[in-house]
């Protein structure tokens, strides 16, 4: 029952079995009390009364998650979450991880709650690649270099991390840009284990997970991962009769318009992309310049040969003698 669920996009296996608990969960109009059902394809399900549908191949987004909001369906303390703040027209859709309500940047989205479980493991070695603001002095190359052989911070072990110094600001350099990868992503993993260094993450911006990137989304921004680009990356996670088929016209980023939460800060960080570009109207007195193709030679402007005018007669003119 919980991989059917899982597959259907309704949530995590964790999730679901705690909506089984709760008694949330129906087969063909029986409440279940244990996820250890089997369940054909003919069979109903139910989540709150409410029918699952058929489940349709793997689709995958990637977002870009504005700080202030909370990576979850829904949140005890009423804050604003990732999910209210998504555009319309997504299907339920499953975060691969998560961001805490801080951290800004790349965030997978997936109907496919298998795949997601899948991406997460530590085993399969995706690496994430962050960009860390932080403050702290005293702290040098060398002494990010000694996280390569893991760390534990209150009794929590931590794998290998590699941590960059790509700039250095203020007096003593105390004020760092850093480029950190890892491969577990656990609790606010890159925060705890800069501290534990003597730096205090500020800002926390996540740039890749796995082959996926960030690229120029700006916040608030999702666009669909395309058919073909799955079937390439991804087959080894996704069962062959789940993959997409085809190759899906992929839509332009969209965001949700006028969101309630999430304001997303002007400053980028180095490396982070621009936003969209948009172009000025042209006005109706500008010409639009013509665009050659790369390798295309461009006309020459034709000469102007001033042609000589025939000899004769002029109009009303007298008629030449004729000579004897």
């Amino acid at each position: 029952m919980a991989k059917a669920l899982a597959r259907a996009g309704v949530a995590s296996r964790r999730e679901i079995e705690r909506l089984i608990e709760d008694g949330k969960v129906a087969l063909n109009g029986v409440v279940l009390t244990t996820p250890a059902v089997k369940v054909g394809r003919k069979d109903i399900l139910t989540v709150d009364g409410v029918v699952v549908a058929e489940r349709e191949p793997t689709r995958v987004w990637r977002y870009h998650k504005p700080v202030d909001l909370v990576t979850t369906h829904t949140d005890p303390r009423g804050r604003p979450t990732v999910f209210e703040n998504l555009p319309e027209g997504l299907p339920r859709v499953i975060s691969v991880g998560r961001l805490d309500i801080n951290s800004e940047g790349l965030l997978l989205l997936t109907n496919d709650g298998e795949l997601t479980r899948a991406l997460e493991m530590p085993k399969n070695g995706w690496v994430r690649r962050y960009r860390a603001r932080a403050f702290g002095r005293g702290v040098n190359q060398d002494k990010l270099d000694t996280l390569k052989n893991g760390v534990t911070v209150e009794g929590v072990e931590y794998g290998p991390i590699e941590a960059k110094i790509d700039k250095a600001q203020g007096e003593g350099g105390a004020n760092l840009w850093i480029s950190v990868s890892l491969t577990e992503g656990k609790n606010r993993e890159v925060r705890r284990v800069l501290e534990s260094v003597g730096l205090k993450v500020n800002r926390l911006i996540r740039l890749a997970y796995g082959p996926f990137a960030l690229g120029t989304l700006a916040p608030g921004e999702v666009e669909e991962v395309g058919p073909r680009v799955i079937r390439e990356l991804l087959s080894d996670q996704i069962a062959p009769e789940n993959l997409p088929k085809g190759d899906r016209r992929v839509a332009p980023p969209m965001a949700k318009v006028n969101p309630g939460a999430g304001k997303s800060r002007e400053r980028r960080a180095p490396g982070t992309g621009p936003g969209p570009v948009r172009k000025k109207a042209a006005s109706a007195e500008e010409k639009p310049k013509t665009v050659y193709k790369a390798g295309w030679a461009r006309p020459k402007k034709k000469a102007v040969i001033n042609k000589p005018r025939a000899q004769g007669p002029k109009p009303g003119g007298a008629k030449p003698r004729n000579k004897k």
